[in-house]
């Protein structure tokens, strides 16, 4: 990912921020959204048809029981992230179990040894998936191909999703290959019922121009039923995020819900690739796996603090700040968007040019290096904007 400079969010216009290399100028901005940990039973959908609903009909039985994914799905909803849901055991779930563990106060090994299975036995009812409709209006788009270069970004309106099946894999924290997985042949996977043949489910007709920014074909569409991981958590209450409509849709898009603990104090592990968030009393209520830095851009060890939080922001993109730049690159301001350089939120920090951000590409946390920034999935990056409120302590350490 290219270095990029932000400025400007849609929330607040004349925000100045810096993402990884320009100087900020934003005052300080409170977070009213934060409050205590929820729970996991009782979710509500709200206006979201596809929201989580515990103790309501999860759908047809899954095909089978899938214990990895289920457990991921809680760690999950736990607030401890283990990456992207894909039923596959890893280094991000490895450091979800590691947080759990050390909120429970069990020994921590990252593994799933008898006494965190008898702990996470807790929220055995939680099934690892659901079957969902997809919504006529969630379908909508719009959907475009992302170009490469800056210059091109710069012409788009928005750094919206390639495709629908994009779209919904951030929504249920996963990726594109584990739902086909949960739909083989386009169809829900289901308990007794033979898979069908490998057939991609119908699709719009492929677009009769040959305009590269045309989006890529999907194997989903509206209307549809299909199976997804069974994330929750994911309820928003409006009051709580009153006087910003698109952070509002930001965070239904992204399966984020409103309720969520408040943080004080934050420790981001150079060696462990860990972000972990403590609230007031020192308790751990929040892992997520990130990705911190490289060897021209080194995360900056010390204690720092948030000073302010840009929600769906705009990004200033500058070559002359990017040791990868492309010879000939421009100046260019690129409008917001999930697939924008640092995705859905940068929260700036009082170490100059640094700052905690989302990414178009989770699958890649914890597994490639950044431009000096701590990078999250979309959702984790989301999620944790709203613990945090300026003047948070911020730990970067070895």
């Amino acid at each position: 990912m290219r270095r990029i400079a932000a400025i400007a969010s849609l929330a607040a216009p004349a925000l100045l921020l810096a993402a990884c290399q320009q100087a900020p100028t934003a005052a300080p901005t409170d977070n009213p959204s934060a409050s205590a940990a929820p729970d996991l039973a009782g979710q509500t959908t709200g206006a979201d048809p596809m929201a989580s609903n515990d103790g309501g009909p999860a759908g047809p039985a899954d095909s089978e029981a899938r214990p990895l994914m289920q457990a991921q799905v809680v760690l999950d909803r736990l607030g401890f992230g283990p990456g992207v849901i894909d039923g596959k055991q890893g280094l991000s779930t490895r450091n979800a179990l590691e947080g759990f563990q050390e909120a429970n106060g069990l020994q921590v090994t990252g593994e799933f040894d008898p006494e965190t299975q008898a702990r996470l036995a807790r929220w055995r009812d939680v099934p690892a998936t659901r079957v969902v409709t997809i919504p006529q209006d969630f379908a909508a788009g719009p959907f475009m191909a992302i170009p490469k270069e800056p210059e091109e970004q710069a012409q788009m309106s928005a750094l919206g999703y390639a495709s629908l099946d994009e779209k919904l894999a951030e929504r249920f924290h996963t990726t594109v290959a584990t739902l086909k997985l949960l739909n083989p042949g386009g169809q829900p996977a289901e308990q007794g019922k033979p898979a069908p043949a490998p057939a991609p489910a119908p699709a719009p007709a492929a677009p009769t121009s040959t305009d590269p920014s045309a989006p890529a074909p999907s194997v989903f569409r509206a209307g549809q039923q299909i199976r997804v991981p069974n994330i929750g958590n994911d309820a928003i209450d409006a009051s709580r995020v009153k006087g910003d409509d698109a952070w509002r849709q930001t965070l239904a898009s992204l399966g984020v819900g409103s309720a969520q603990p408040r943080v004080d104090k934050v420790v981001v592990s150079k060696s462990k690739g860990t972000l972990k968030a403590y609230d007031a009393a020192g308790k751990l209520v929040a892992l997520f796996t990130v990705t911190t830095g490289s060897s021209h851009d080194p995360l900056p060890l010390g204690t720092w603090k948030i000073t302010a939080i840009s929600r769906n922001p705009k990004f200033h993109y500058n070559p002359a700040l990017f040791w990868d730049a492309s010879p000939g690159d421009r100046k260019a301001m690129l409008p917001p968007g999930p697939n924008g350089p640092v995705g859905v939120v940068w929260i700036d920090l009082s170490k100059p040019h640094y700052g905690i951000h989302g990414t178009p590409n989770p699958e890649t946390i914890g597994r490639t290096e950044s431009h000096g920034c701590v990078r999250l999935t979309n959702w984790d990056a989301a999620r944790f904007a709203l613990m945090v409120s300026a003047g948070a302590q911020v730990l970067f350490e070895a």
